[in-house]
């Protein structure tokens, strides 16, 4: 069931997202049989200089912005696609790393829907006190600059049942670092699904995620925050999108996967022994496939 969260903190109301994204970034591999990107606009060009000024923007925290070398933002909006008239929807934005940054680039001209997860959706008391602290934290954010935020909003979800808007409504989607969770819980394909219905035709699925290795198995690779490309990737196709482009922005060869605690033995967690914070501060962040999806034309 949905539902708008704190309407107390801040007014959070759903619409229908209406304009198209931007051309995808250069230098990037061109999948078999993919769509062609969506046409050039004129928001195209001037829009990478206010994504340059976002990324490294003072309502930033001098801990988030260090992250923009290993999370590469303006590459990787700029390989999706995204513009100033983006209608964007952001999933499970966590601790609002990118909703810093997203929200503002389309407040004008587009607009942004965080969608976060239903306290009362969840099946343990842990989760929903997880969920209840992320929403309250991410609403209180827009309420507290929304010269900034515009007219942010935020809708909460059931992940096994999900509806993110209207259908046909949205010009992108975007998940960055979410999908081992929707596998180690059994909601990926039905995200996955969610994604494609409420996407326009010629609609962007764009996502970032933690990468294992080839031909690994993911209901126990994602026990450590890692799935393999051909799953994202099969998930994808099965619910409907063309892959149209695939980038190594976010790689980083030094992560071999091999980690006491997962991926969470990396940057930013270092959920290792103090001995060895160094060691694994010096691998960096995980290896991250980036990939874009097309919903196809009608």
């Amino acid at each position: 069931m949905q539902k708008i969260l704190l309407a107390s903190l801040i007014s959070l109301s759903l619409v229908a997202c209406q304009k198209a994204p931007a051309p995808a970034a250069d230098a990037v591999v061109q999948a078999p049989g993919a769509v062609e990107p969506a046409s050039p606009t004129a928001a195209a060009v001037p829009f990478a200089d206010t994504l340059a000024q976002l990324v490294s923007g003072t309502h930033r925290s001098t801990e988030n912005i260090a992250r923009n070398e290993a999370r590469h933002p303006a590459e990787t909006l700029a390989f999706f696609g995204l513009a100033a008239n983006t209608n964007l929807i952001e999933i499970a934005p966590g601790g609002g790393w990118y909703t810093e940054i997203l929200a503002p680039a389309v407040k004008t001209e587009g607009s942004y829907t965080a969608i976060m997860v239903d306290p009362a959706a969840t099946s343990s008391e842990r989760a929903r006190e997880y969920n209840e602290k992320a929403n309250k934290a991410l609403a209180d954010q827009f309420a507290a600059n929304p010269d900034l935020y515009g007219q942010a909003r935020m809708l909460a979800i059931d992940p096994k049942n999900p509806v993110l808007g209207d259908a046909n409504s949205a010009d992108m989607v975007v998940t960055f670092r979410n999908i081992h969770g929707w596998a180690n819980s059994d909601s990926a394909a039905p995200m996955f699904s969610a994604f494609f219905a409420v996407l326009k035709p010629g609609g962007v699925l764009g996502v970032e995620q933690h990468r294992a290795a080839a031909g690994t198995d993911p209901k126990e690779t994602a026990k450590k925050g890692y799935v393999s490309e051909e799953y994202v990737i099969g998930l994808a196709t099965a619910a409907g999108f063309q892959l149209t482009e695939q980038s190594e922005i976010n790689a980083n060869p030094k992560d071999d996967r091999d980690h006491p605690s997962g991926v969470w033995s990396l940057a930013p967690n270092l959920d290792v022994p103090e001995a060895e914070k160094a060691a694994y501060s010096e691998i960096g962040e995980s290896d991250r496939m980036t990939l874009k999806f097309t919903k196809p034309a009608a």
